[in-house]
């Protein structure tokens, strides 16, 4: 299934609002969640909900943005990009009792536009990257980026400043 909406305004597709001239390609799975003007998303990708994701990203395929995650603008995501909301997870709580909505605290994570994700990394909760930045591929992002900087590795270090 391949969804282009390019009908003026917003539309509802399911529990998804998504902008003008949109594609989703096949095997998406996003609920509750926005998708605004002009995006990409890639196959195999899944966006909880209470995400939103800018205008003109391109999201590429095996993507995972999870609750709570924020995109801006003009953002590129590589391949296999996992986003966090929550860096201690657990299943269960004290007596064995599976975990609900209510036994953890969301982290949200902000991604400022014109930033570029490579491929492979991992963005842990609680994160703001900073607009134009660029996280190398394999990165694990573990503290905020600020604007216009060259991060990479595990953990995720500033290797040059972009003019």
């Amino acid at each position: 299934m391949k969804i282009i909406n390019d009908s003026s305004g917003k539309k509802d597709l399911v529990d998804v609002q998504v902008g003008k001239n949109v594609i989703i390609n096949d095997f998406v799975n996003a609920y509750s969640c926005t998708i605004d003007d002009g995006t990409k998303i890639g196959t195999f990708v899944e966006i909880q909900k209470n995400s939103h994701i800018g205008k003109n990203c391109k999201i590429s395929s095996h993507t995972f943005i999870c609750e709570g995650i924020t995109i801006k603008d003009g953002v590129f995501v590589g391949h296999n990009v996992s986003f966090i909301n929550d860096n201690y997870p657990l299943a269960v709580n004290q007596d064995f009792s599976l975990k609900t909505d209510s036994d953890w605290k969301l982290m949200k994570t902000t991604v400022g536009n014109k930033v570029s994700i490579g491929t492979s990394s991992t963005i842990l909760g609680g994160i703001h990257i900073g607009e134009n930045s660029i996280i190398g591929a394999g990165s694990v992002v573990t503290s905020d980026v600020p604007p216009n900087v060259i991060v990479a590795g595990n953990p995720a270090k500033i290797l040059r400043k972009l003019d």
